[in-house]
């Protein structure tokens, strides 16, 4: 049980890294921080942390015997993409109005993300 518990650990502070890192890059778009975006490691190390993040996850499915069929993980894998498809419009829409609703239900989502993780039901605010 206990190299489990290490994925488990990392796979939650990948998780976090990679939220911080969204509202990050969340932040320095609203205030049009271009340059500062551009920078190199804001592009590459978000792609590495959401990588070792994914890797964690693949791990902790196969050491727990791919428990798919609990409708808690299958809402956050739901979940999941719904905040990628948000993210991607958060950082790359040409509207400026657009990238901004979809930051902010971006955070929505991943906020809901972590209910579910953390509390493993469908709807922990009901």
């Amino acid at each position: 049980m206990y190299p489990y518990l290490i994925l488990k650990h990392a796979h939650m502070g990948f998780a976090y890294l990679s939220i911080l890192l969204f509202a990050i890059r969340g932040t320095l778009m609203l205030g049009k921080q271009t340059a500062i975006l551009a920078r190199r490691p804001l592009r590459i190390l978000p792609h590495i942390i959401d990588t070792l993040l994914l890797l964690c996850a693949i791990g902790l499915l196969v050491m727990g015997g791919w428990p798919l069929g609990s409708p808690w993980l299958v809402a956050k894998m739901v979940a999941l993409l719904v905040y990628i498809g948000l993210g991607v419009l958060a950082l790359r829409a040409p509207s400026r109005k657009v990238r901004t609703l979809a930051f902010f239900a971006g955070l929505a989502v991943v906020f809901y993300i972590v209910l579910v993780a953390k509390s493993k039901v469908v709807l922990p605010f009901a």
